[in-house]
């Protein structure tokens, strides 16, 4: 397997797709927006091949491509893409190379979001169906273009490994060999698919096609393009948020060596040098007096006074069910709040962006989730059409959702206009944390009542940002953003009477965005925790309490799993305590179970995480336990040390000593189990994050009955033993 990565040809690893397509045959299959599985449409056989909105290419010389819709960003979906495809085609994966797909929202939107974007952790549930049936209905085409030079019926013929037989005779023909006149075949209306029973390469543990490359070197992520002539750059935006450039003194800065150019605009100053670090030594011996603004005003203790004066108002009512004023009228009533603090995303690899811009053209290359919305985004900075904008896209060195804004990008279009040939743009850790677009601070409050060890009703109110507000504008109606309110609506527990607000509420001059686990993060850490306390309440054990009130089978099934998996139940020693936590989010049923111990000095110190997890059809088994491990450290990080905070309209935070990740020596035990299942696939690339931290946050509940209801988890709190 390899993976095509377009990039100039002189400097290109992957260049092995060029040529031979005028005599092939091409696949396209279209994805209307939200009707991912209406019939395939009759393909276009111009010169031999179909129309370029293709998921499959194969040409006479042999060469099969797969098209990726999605982007990879250490989720592993080019390798699941990949093996969907493959698996109804009945292509050999090993003879198969990748391709991303150049940005076309026609070709190539995300059927849930109408736009070519990868988040939300929906690729396989978006695009299950639809690359099923691209695979599928090339299969028959090929079958039909074999059948009809052997004279028999298509019926007579099967697939395997990129090869039609015919059985009764014995004849084989390669795709290749097909290739040509496979393309004026008519694609079949109604494909049957595979019975997942004859699946070959679905539910099977395959290696990730990305890793070798990865290991060795050969990756190209945005970071690495490398062009003839090219200048490197890197920046200082006003460390206020709002704040513009006042008076710069480069004259020290122009006599470091290597440095070429100060590119002065009225929001930032770049330095433009030979080398990197050129550009960095040059950066760091500017003087510069910036234009702060009324932002510098601002600060963290006035956002969250802010926000914790607009959680006691109404919010629009986003669900209800019952009669909640009677619901809470019933039993015995208790109320509790949770709060999450903002959070940078803190990639490994660093912002970046590779432009070049003439009077005429503009070429990009990076590392985005948001193929198209970058090139429009560039277009307008550059000042030209959109189809003089050229975007390569690479892998993604993590993106957690801070690649789904294009910011960057727009800002090195327009330092890379000042700029006489091609520029990479690096953001420093510094500045990439201090200027990021920060995942919101929420506050939930919940009320709910008890009778007879049962919850009769339940009140909830989520208060925070509206990123679809901003971000995808028609999906934000009657005042509810759907994101952040996800998990809330939906909850997998039993209850007759119940209602859920959302209270907007955005931090002035902070820009906020999607952050790995989005809504559910908020959600489920408040429900988690809160369910956990209401377990205590009724003198119930908190498994015990969960599968009494669950309604949802799935989840039901994954919680006694994970039981029986994590040891529930046995003794622990002084001062270590188990915590659970279940959620339905992205499509999945996981439950989680962290057993940690925490010291006199309130220190947490994590020991095993167990989690069970019905992901639908397990489409690579192997990525969904990566993932979920992945996940669930990313969000115990989070849980035990994220925070941003502001100060006189600046964050404080600045690299990783100040704004830290959980230690290789400080990370778990971790096991997994993938629960076996014959529905839909679900999502996983965001499940571990949200499941980490209520279960951490329970487990130190149960260890010193200290409540602690905000993140990241407060040490001195759990030294003074404050108890709920």
């Amino acid at each position: 397997m390899t993976i095509a990565a377009k990039i100039p040809d002189a400097f290109s690893r992957r260049t092995l797709l060029t040529g031979g397509l005028a005599s092939g045959f091409l696949f396209a299959f279209h994805v209307p927006v939200r009707a991912a599985n209406e019939p395939v449409q009759p393909p276009d056989t111009t010169d031999g091949k179909f129309a370029p909105n293709a998921f499959i290419r194969i040409d006479a010389a042999g060469h099969t491509a797969l098209v990726m819709p999605q982007v990879e960003m250490g989720q592993g979906i080019y390798t699941a893409v990949a093996m969907i495809l493959a698996e109804e085609l009945d292509a050999d994966l090993a003879q198969v190379t990748l391709e991303a797909a150049p940005p076309n929202d026609k070709l190539y939107a995300n059927p849930t979001f109408g736009i070519q974007v990868t988040g939300n952790s929906n690729s396989i549930r978006a695009f299950w169906k639809p690359l099923r049936n691209a695979g599928a209905s090339a299969r028959a085409m090929l079958v039909q273009a074999a059948a009809q030079q052997w004279q028999v019926e298509p019926a007579s013929c099967t697939t395997s490994k990129g090869e039609v037989t015919h059985g009764a005779s014995g004849r084989k023909l390669s795709y290749a060999e097909l290739a040509s006149t496979a393309g004026s075949q008519t694609p079949p209306k109604d494909v049957a698919l595979k019975d997942p029973k004859d699946f070959v390469y679905i539910g099977k543990p395959l290696k990730r096609f990305d890793t070798p490359d990865k290991v060795n070197g050969k990756a190209v992520y945005g970071i690495d393009a490398m062009l003839p002539g090219m200048k490197f750059a890197t920046l200082a935006a006003c460390p206020v948020f709002g704040g513009k450039v006042g008076k710069v003194d480069d004259s020290a800065a122009r006599k470091i060596p290597g440095v070429r150019q100060v590119v002065i605009l009225d929001d930032m100053v770049a330095v433009v040098g030979d080398h990197m670090w050129a550009a960095k030594k040059g950066l760091e011996a500017l003087r510069i007096d910036w234009a702060e603004g009324p932002n510098a005003r601002i600060s963290s203790k006035d956002i969250w006074q802010d926000l914790r004066a607009a959680s006691e108002k109404d919010g629009v009512v986003a669900k209800s069910t019952g009669d909640i004023a009677k619901g809470l009228a019933t039993g015995e009533k208790y109320e509790q709040s949770y709060e999450l603090p903002f959070l940078a995303h803190a990639t490994m690899e660093p912002v970046n962006c590779t432009v070049h811009v003439t009077p005429d053209s503009c070429e990009i290359w990076t590392g985005t989730q948001i193929m198209t919305r970058v090139q429009s985004a560039a277009a307008k900075a550059a000042g030209l059409p959109v189809d003089k904008v050229t975007v390569t896209n690479h892998l993604l060195g993590g993106g957690f959702g801070r690649k789904l804004e294009p910011d960057m990008v727009i800002a090195a279009v327009r330092i890379a206009k000042q700029v006489d040939g091609p520029v990479k743009v690096v953001w420093t850790r510094e500045e990439d944390v201090q200027h990021d677009i920060y995942r919101p601070v929420y506050r939930d409050t919940i009320a709910a009542t008890l009778s007879d060890g049962k919850i009769v009703g339940w009140k909830y109110k989520v208060t925070g940002s509206a990123v679809i507000a901003r971000w995808l504008p028609p999906a934000f109606q009657k005042g509810i953003d759907i994101d952040a309110i996800d998990s809330a609506v939906d909850m997998p527990y039993d209850i007759p009477n119940f209602h859920v607000e959302y209270v907007r509420a955005e931090p002035p001059a902070v820009p906020t965005g999607f952050w790995r686990g989005v809504g559910p993060n908020n959600n489920v850490f408040a429900i988690e925790c809160f369910i956990d306390e209401l377990a205590r309440k009724a003198n119930k054990d908190p498994v015990a309490f969960r599968r009494d009130t669950l309604g949802e089978p799935r989840l039901k099934a994954a919680l006694d799993y994970v039981a029986e998996k994590s040891g529930w139940g046995q003794p622990l020693p002084s001062r270590v305590g188990r915590g659970v936590s279940v959620q339905p989010s992205f499509g999945s049923f996981i439950a989680t179970v962290v057993e940690a111990e925490v010291d006199e000095q309130g220190e947490v110190h994590l020991r095993r995480v167990t989690s069970a997890v019905d992901a639908g059809i397990a489409v690579n088994p192997d990525i969904i336990m990566a993932q979920i491990e992945g996940g669930l450290i990313f969000g115990l990080t989070a849980a035990l040390y994220g925070e941003i905070t502001i100060d006189k309209g600046r964050v404080q935070q600045s690299n990783f000593h100040d704004y830290r990740m959980l230690r290789i020596d400080q990370a778990p035990k971790i096991e997994v189990h993938v629960i076996s299942s014959g529905e839909a696939p679900g999502g996983i690339g965001e499940t571990g994050v949200t499941a980490g931290p209520p279960a951490l946050r329970n487990a130190i509940y149960a260890a010193t009955g200290v409540a602690l209801r905000r993140l990241p988890i407060d040490r001195s709190l759990i030294a003074a033993g404050k108890k709920s």
